[in-house]
């Protein structure tokens, strides 16, 4: 498993929101949302995307754009197209009067729009409940991303939206794992470019010793791993380990495991299935008490107050 594949490990939907946008000229949302990850894909028409942090840049069939969490956007059919619905929390899209649109802009499953027989047509899929083991992702995405159809050539974008207009048992797994790998291989894509500017641990590919080790840490998070032990499983000094983990990383290998167990934990947490003391052990920790410690130091809250807050909030 390379390095771009491990930090997207823990990247899974759960109930993630899809649908498939048909909209004509004139048209323009503004979207707000608090959503960690939101996608964008060009099906039929090209349409405008617009952000604070570049450029408008225009979105054909067959492209892809990723805003990653707390970025506004815009999308119009002009990018000189003034915003008339803007898009909220929770997917509440309200014209410029305040009024809900919602419903009076709802065509059948899954099919949203000013007009359902529009001529232009794309994909919107969010990711409402993103792992905390995706935190790397996020803090290395620029705001927005755009993979042009040239640099991607998938049939995704068109399975997507065929499968949207389903309306069967178990068709929201079916869309949050086309999102999933429609998520994977678009930024698969963009590793690949030569002026990628991507997190230090993404490039780790180059560097077979931190490759190595990076590859152990996320494969047995629960191993009492110490520098001695990883530096010995890397086959190499403790002082080489530390010295070019650090320089790839930009953090030591225990402090990075630490995060990276906290991270688990999280997402452990999330559920009432296991006790304290089970989660504990998957992470490394064989005193729930060193775990409750380590977890609030590193997350600001207890583990048990960090439950309650993720089951009040759904």
């Amino acid at each position: 498993m390379t390095a771009i594949l491990n930090m997207l490990e823990g990247t899974r939907a759960r109930e993630a929101f899809a649908l498939r946008a048909v909209m004509s000229a004139p048209w323009s949302i503004l979207v707000a949302p608090e959503s960690p990850l939101t996608l964008l894909a060009g099906v039929k028409s090209s349409f405008w995307l617009l952000s604070d942090d570049s450029a408008p840049v225009e979105i054909r069939p067959g492209d892809i754009a990723i805003a990653r969490a707390n970025t506004r956007f815009a999308i119009a059919d002009t990018p000189e197209r003034a915003p008339t619905v803007t898009i909220f929390r929770n997917q509440d899209c309200r014209d410029n009067d305040g009024n809900s649109v919602s419903e009076s802009m709802l065509h059948g499953v899954r099919t949203w729009g000013n007009d359902p027989a529009g001529d232009t047509v794309f994909t919107v899929a969010a990711y409402e409940n993103l792992s905390r083991t995706s935190d790397r992702l996020n803090a290395v995405l620029p705001p927005i991303l755009v993979i042009t159809r040239e640099e991607w050539r998938s049939p995704l974008v068109d399975l997507l939206c065929e499968e949207m207009g389903r309306d069967e048992d178990g068709q929201a797994a079916v869309l949050d794992r086309l999102v999933d790998l429609l998520l994977t291989s678009a930024l698969k894509a963009w590793a690949a470019r030569p002026d990628t500017a991507s997190a230090p641990d993404w490039k780790s590919d180059g560097d077979p010793v931190v490759t190595r080790a990076l590859k152990l840490l996320y494969a047995e998070p629960a191993q009492p791993w110490t520098i001695e032990s990883l530096s010995d499983r890397c086959h190499v000094s403790r002082a080489t380990l530390a010295r070019r983990f650090r320089e790839v990383v930009g953090e030591p290998p225990i402090t990075f495991l630490t995060n990276h167990r906290m991270a688990l934990a999280a997402d452990l947490l999330q559920h009432r299935g296991q006790t304290l003391a089970t989660i504990a052990a998957q992470v490394g920790y064989t005193d729930p008490f060193a775990f409750s410690v380590a977890f609030k130091r590193n997350r600001g809250a207890s583990p048990s107050d960090f439950r309650a807050a993720a089951v009040a909030g759904g």
